[in-house]
């Protein structure tokens, strides 16, 4: 017996194991590699900030004009590059860092730096006046950023307002790309129309109606994705005759977190249109229910659209639908008794112009024989009003595709041809 003295389990108060002990390990285990694994990001920003103040006198403009300073930024944008690089690998979902990188690239190209040279070394924080009762100096400058509000952000970084884009998915669908370009899909099931390190939106798809090629939205699953001090991940999940004005967990924000207001839902008509705007990833989406289907659209910042992997490739919002989900014929069986030109004059009542969102409508009321479509693509037009950073783009036509203008269009069935030829090979 006295050989199995050493083998007794030590004192649990003891500092050498037991319960207590081993749980007190663990802890300072994970928050010492929750710390080590903190993205960094914010400290370069600010090491940035610092070491150019000198440089901005009198504004950004003067750095182009003088030979010194301009190398004296190109010294700070390589400080500014490694330290990104350095911090890359905890950095993947924040949304300040993707934001940094693509920010000095565009510098670094504006102000023909070359990736290697001198760099400078980050400058001591400025010191201002004496905190009252105390002898210690506190920090000079304006305050920090809020890191919930992306647009603010961006245009203390960067000095410009950020880009955005526009995607939209509605009517049989039709998804109107990131791109521009226009298709007409038969996707059945469950397919992303965005998936990143933000944000993922997942549309199900059923046929129109039994044995159709065409198909509708009927539900919408969107993520908001957990981000540091802004929001808990948030859940929205809306069906056809079930549009929701929270989220999954019944909350309608991003929780109780500093920056949990930077995402917000609300309804502008009951059971029929939502609106969800995430401000810290400079994001609006608008969900809709027309005609017993879904319609989406978003407006979302650059860097949010663009922060994704390779595995994460498949995203009708990016690159349309694929080759083998876009309708190559016209669905023959028209499920009413709704004729071609009818089709026609009811769509022209909404949508005056002959573009892709008004041929768009005629298909939609020729294949479901339901004239409620029209709705669905007057919304979708009045969406990409609101959210297209450039109106030139607003109206697509049938001669971006190669086919002949709108005005030599005919009715009858003329018209289901030259629809298919324009719709389908988009």
């Amino acid at each position: 017996m006295g050989g199995r003295s050493g083998g007794r389990p030590p004192d649990p108060g003891s500092p050498l194991g037991g319960p207590s002990a081993l749980r007190a390990l663990a802890l300072l285990f994970l928050f010492c590699a929750q710390a080590q694994a903190q993205c960094k990001i914010l400290r370069c920003n600010a090491e940035y900030v610092a070491s150019t103040l000198s440089l901005r006198g009198a504004g950004e403009s003067s750095v182009r004009g003088a030979g010194s300073d301009s190398a004296s930024l190109c010294r700070a944008l390589r400080s500014y590059a490694l330290c990104t690089r350095r911090t890359a690998r905890t950095c993947r979902g924040d949304l300040a860092f993707h934001s940094a990188v693509h920010g000095i690239e565009d510098l670094m190209i504006q102000h023909n730096c070359s990736r290697q040279g001198p760099t400078a070394p980050p400058p001591p924080p400025p010191r201002g006046p004496a905190l009252p009762g105390s002898g210690a100096l506190r920090p000079a400058g304006p305050a920090a950023p809020d890191p919930c509000d992306y647009e603010g952000q961006f245009a203390r970084l960067h000095g410009r307002a950020p880009g955005f884009l526009h995607c939209a998915a509605f009517g049989d669908p039709h998804v109107r790309s990131f791109h521009h370009h226009f298709h007409t899909c038969r996707v059945q099931g469950a397919w992303p129309l965005l998936d990143n390190d933000f944000l993922s939106v997942q549309a199900t798809s059923s046929p129109v109606a039994l044995g159709a090629n065409a198909t509708t939205t009927r539900k919408l699953t969107i993520i908001f994705k957990n981000m540091q001090e802004c929001i808990d991940q948030k859940v929205y999940q809306a069906e056809v005759d079930n549009l929701p004005v929270a989220f999954e967990d019944g909350s309608v924000n991003g929780g109780n977190r500093p920056g949990g207001s930077s995402l917000s839902i609300r309804t502008a008509a009951p059971g029929g249109h939502v609106e969800i705007q995430a401000a810290y990833i400079g994001t609006t989406i608008v969900i809709r229910q027309t005609a017993g289907q879904l319609s989406f659209s978003i407006r979302v910042a650059e860097d949010v659209a663009r922060a994704f992997s390779a595995e994460q490739d498949l995203q009708l919002c990016v690159g349309g639908c694929p080759p083998s989900q876009q309708l190559s014929r016209l669905e023959r069986q028209r499920r009413g008794a709704i004729s071609p030109e009818t089709a026609w004059q009811l769509c022209k009542e909404g949508l005056p112009v002959e573009d892709a969102y008004f041929h768009s409508c005629v298909f939609d009321v020729l294949i479901s024989g339901d004239p409620n479509f029209t709705v669905a693509a007057r919304a979708a037009l009045e969406d990409a009003r609101a959210f297209l950073p450039d109106l030139d783009k607003l109206h697509l036509f049938l001669s971006d595709a190669g086919a002949p203008p709108c005005s030599a269009m005919l009715r009858g069935p003329a018209l289901s041809g030259l629809l298919v030829l324009w719709l389908f090979t988009r």
